[in-house]
């Protein structure tokens, strides 16, 4: 008799979607079939099964920051929205430029018990950007993905020495395209609504320079190189270009910049700043059809969480960023529909790939560690509520439709959804 049964499911096999149950037993998929027996039954009527999600971009705050976030309440709210994986930014205090911080964060990750936790390695000692950091010492401690986020490597031979030595070992560098000097002192996209507003603004050619420079330089040097969060119409071309070129490029949309624009802004409500902004409607729309069509690999949260007292500001003193991951995979379904395909390879094999994530992101097969979620996506519920220490989540309030009912990493149920 397995442990668990998940009964009832739209199920993505190695083989294809099938309407199979699939049996688990010591943390291992062991049963793929019909009418088999289980200690614990998990009624996935209506809903599709496959690998549990992969965030290539999660900020958990820890060590330093945990006033705003833990690795623990992080990675709850990460199972709670499906995922049994995460990248942990780097942008912690001290910064994870050394193999030491890297250990720690992983294995506080373990100790919580919620999801896999790999920590991502900074490119730059502190992110101060003009010192390569002890890149070989973190690959030996496991960091496959290695960034700066929250600022990009502006030195031009700073990047590229990272970039080759990166290449060699088989990593991947990921960049924050957003350049400081045309950013600096904007709070929001340029355009309509901040001439609207009298706001400074920051234009969609900050991000577009970065992304075409650092092309160059994956030209020259041959890294595997993911762009985060992409946000211009623009910038989804240069990607379609890269690719059509041959380049090996990935690049990663946020849920929230899926699903709003810049007009949210006039609301003056915090949680629409972030960086980059929310831009146009036109952008947005862009950004939809990369994502459909597959020129954007992935879906990644940029979760970010601040305290409260932080948001208690004037917007443009707030700091940047929204948390995420409870809403992400509701947010994506909008957007891709009912192509269950597209939506387990936007949410989990594909970032399990470019994470280099083991046992995550597989197609189920009998053998393979049971890393699983449940996710209907006719559910129509209302976010009001998140497992994460802050709240400043424009999704709260909104009705959403699609919603994960379980998560099991392992064999362990992580997650499960009330009624």
């Amino acid at each position: 008799m397995n442990d668990i049964v998940i009964v009832g499911g739209s199920v993505l096999t190695v083989d294809g979607i099938e309407s199979v149950d699939i049996g688990i037993t010591g943390g291992k998929v062991t049963e793929i079939g019909k009418n088999l027996d289980g200690g614990s039954v998990i009624n996935a009527s209506g809903s599709w099964v496959g690998p549990s999600f992969v965030d290539v971009h999660t900020h958990l705050r820890e060590p330093g920051f945990e006033w705003k976030e833990t690795i623990a309440t992080g990675t709850e709210a990460a199972a709670a929205g499906g995922y049994g994986g995460v990248v942990a930014m780097p942008n912690t205090d001290p910064v994870t430029d050394n193999a030491q911080i890297a250990m720690y964060v992983a294995q506080r990750g373990t100790q919580a018990g919620f999801t896999d936790v790999t920590p991502a390695g900074a490119i730059t000692m502190g992110r101060a950007g003009d010192k390569m950091s002890h890149i070989d010492e973190m690959w030996s401690a496991g960091v496959r993905m290695f960034t700066d986020d929250g600022d990009s490597v502006a030195d031009a031979a700073v990047l590229r020495l990272a970039m080759e030595y990166i290449a060699n070992l088989g990593g991947v560098v990921a960049q924050h395209a957003v350049d400081a000097d045309l950013s600096r002192h904007g709070f929001m996209h340029e355009g309509s609504v901040s001439s609207l507003l009298g706001m400074a603004a920051i234009p969609a050619e900050a991000e577009e320079i970065v992304i075409a420079r650092d092309l160059a330089l994956v030209r020259l040097t041959g890294v595997r190189y993911h762009l985060q969060h992409v946000a211009t119409r623009r910038g989804v071309e240069l990607v379609a270009q890269a690719k059509d070129d041959g380049l090996p490029i990935t690049a990663e949309v946020t849920p929230h910049h899926l699903m709003f624009d810049e007009t949210f802004v006039a609301s003056m409500d915090p949680d629409y700043k972030m960086m980059p902004p929310l831009r146009s409607a036109s952008d947005r729309d862009a950004l939809r059809a990369g994502l459909v069509s597959g020129v954007i690999d992935v879906v990644a949260t940029d979760h970010a969480p601040h305290a409260p007292r932080e948001q208690e500001v004037p917007f443009e003193h707030a700091p940047n960023g929204v948390i995420g991951l409870e809403w992400a995979a509701s947010v994506a379904h909008e957007v891709i529909g009912d192509d269950q395909m597209r939506f387990f390879a936007a949410m989990s094999q594909t970032p399990a790939q470019i994470a280099s994530m083991e046992g995550h992101g597989e197609a189920l097969a009998v053998g393979h560690d049971a890393n699983i979620v449940v996710f209907n996506p006719t559910t129509e519920w209302t976010a009001t509520a998140t497992r994460s220490m802050s709240r400043n989540a424009p999704y709260l309030g909104t009705t959403l439709q699609g919603r994960v009912l379980s998560t099991i990493l392992r064999g362990d149920v992580t997650y499960a959804a009330e009624g």
